[in-house]
């Protein structure tokens, strides 16, 4: 899986002094309260073998230390448990050779497109056979340019996507923009965002238009054709959307592309939460093309400025920074509009003459995480990911702000504030912090429930918030998800642990 809020997440990947900040987190239980839960076969060597056989000996990797290297996310508070192997299959009928060795022996399957997830989506409670896409199902199969759409393997970066169809020459792009690292199928079946779905919106739009899925009977299913509209009966392709490998394999998707337009950068600084939250909620029910609206309080912008990362020093306050999008005559209506909202709340519009301070602009922006851990670098970071209708904004940040300046907890606020999506970042350098982050964490989703928000906005539920589901969702809904589990899966083999909840029922 991938969908990680990495556009937090410019950092280094190969730093090893961000490597370790994650290497002693969380692990999840490898027990669960549901007995009724089947018991898994372990991977045998004759199950290896079988393997081998249809894959080949080089795309079976049973090395464990080869394995406990490709699985865990250095970006999640939790620890993914290793598999029993690892295989890197070519091709849609490779996975179905898989899925059926799996099924037959009752071995569960976890299907890994990046790793770059935070809610522990790949880890392997019970063992089992993971699929890693990246290897070797990573390719932009065929971009059809006039219906502005491409075909792409599960295990293609966005960023690679996007760097192939400018290197082809077009003015097109995939506008989904969570980690630079993550792929498409993760991103899909995480439901992912990024700072540009104050324009573009969400994986749950209309971006994914068709996927390619091996079910766990090992029949390859296609959800729908090509056209650009369809009654053709449910769209399948969303039951895909969030589903978290939990309901089949993904192998194929066709995505929606668009048009690349003009952007320009603006910064506002306000003295208070509530007055950066309420700006940007005037700025955009003005109808101002707003691209991206992105928040980031007194701490961070301490953080950038303790950095130096940027040449640029701000005041310590909270800031919002903006991008807006259209025709230069467009943007500039646009920026005395939105001056002039700014303005209601004791701000004012501090805005980038070309491209080069627009870039120096967003830096801030950009390298906030990083900011951030530089600050704790003892430290391990917890993000979190609660989302509330924009209009609750304020109340909940000033919320968790007085509790985690109680605690004593470090706890800076990124924000995608057009759409509500806080990742408050909790650093913690012990057992006993954190104990404290825990239930910070454990409050901040429920504050963000009594708001009618929810417990992830981006980052999925996974092993880490499905115990948040029933509250959120009801147990009516969360019993419509387990039939849902049970038509498309009855031997829970597809990624056991996650998304679903353990009610009594179950």
């Amino acid at each position: 899986m991938s969908g990680v809020t990495g556009y937090l997440l410019y950092t280094n990947f190969s730093s090893p002094s961000k490597a370790r900040i994650y290497n002693d987190a969380i692990a999840p239980p490898t027990n669960t309260t549901n007995t009724t839960r089947p018991q898994f076969n372990q991977v045998s060597a004759g199950v290896v073998g079988q393997l081998k056989a249809k894959l080949g000996d080089d795309n079976v990797i049973t090395s464990q230390e080869a394995i406990q290297s490709s699985v865990n996310s250095q970006w999640s508070y939790l620890v993914d448990l290793p598999p029993s192997v690892i295989v890197t299959p070519a091709s849609t009928q490779d996975v179905v050779e898989i899925v059926n060795i799996a099924r037959e022996n009752h071995i569960p399957i976890i299907s890994r497109s990046a790793g770059t997830s935070l809610e522990g989506h790949c880890s392997a409670e019970h063992g089992g056979i993971m699929i890693d896409f990246e290897q070797r199902m990573s390719n932009v199969l065929e971009v059809y340019p006039d219906d502005m759409q491409v075909r792409v393997q599960p295990g293609v970066k966005w960023v690679d996507l996007n760097e192939h169809l400018e290197e082809a020459g077009l003015k097109l792009f995939f506008p989904l923009d969570p980690s630079p690292g993550a792929a498409i199928s993760g991103m899909l079946s995480t439901g992912c965002s990024g700072t540009n779905a104050c324009m573009y919106g969400t994986a749950r739009g209309e971006w994914f238009i068709n996927v390619t899925a091996v079910m766990a009977n090992g029949k390859v299913l296609k959800t729908r054709q090509r056209a650009r509209k369809s009654s053709a009966g449910i769209d399948l392709t969303k039951l895909f959307t969030g589903a978290e490998g939990t309901l089949g394999v993904i192998t194929e998707l066709t995505l929606r592309l668009t048009p690349k337009v003009p952007t320009s950068v603006a910064v506002a600084a306000f003295d208070s939460i509530e007055d950066a939250a309420q700006g940007v909620s005037r700025v955009v029910q003005s109808g101002i093309s707003v691209n991206c609206a992105e928040l980031l309080d007194d701490l961070a912008i301490a953080a950038n400025n303790n950095s130096g990362t940027t040449a640029h020093k701000y005041e310590e306050k909270p800031h919002i920074f903006f991008k807006f999008a259209g025709t230069p005559s467009h943007m500039a209506e646009d920026a005395e509009r939105a001056s002039a909202i700014v303005r209601e709340y004791g701000s004012s519009l501090q805005y980038a003459e070309n491209d080069e301070e627009a870039k120096n602009l967003w830096e801030a922006r950009k390298w906030g995480l990083s900011n951030i851990q530089a600050m704790v670098p003892e430290s391990r970071i917890w993000t979190t990911d609660v989302c509330v209708p924009q209009s609750k904004l304020p109340t909940l940040v000033s919320q968790i702000k007085r509790d985690t300046m109680e605690a004593g907890i470090y706890a800076p606020l990124l924000s995608h504030a057009a759409d509500g999506n806080c990742h408050f970042l909790l650093a913690f350098k012990d057992d006993r912090e954190r104990k404290v982050v825990e239930h910070l964490v454990e409050e901040m989703i429920v504050k963000a429930q009594a708001l009618d928000g929810t417990c992830t906005g981006e980052h999925g539920v996974g092993f880490g918030k499905k115990s948040h589901l029933v509250h959120e969702l009801g147990e009516s809904t969360v019993e419509a998800l387990w039939a849902l589990k049970k038509a498309f899966d009855p031997d829970n083999i597809m990624n056991p642990g996650k998304l679903y909840p353990d009610i009594s029922s179950h």
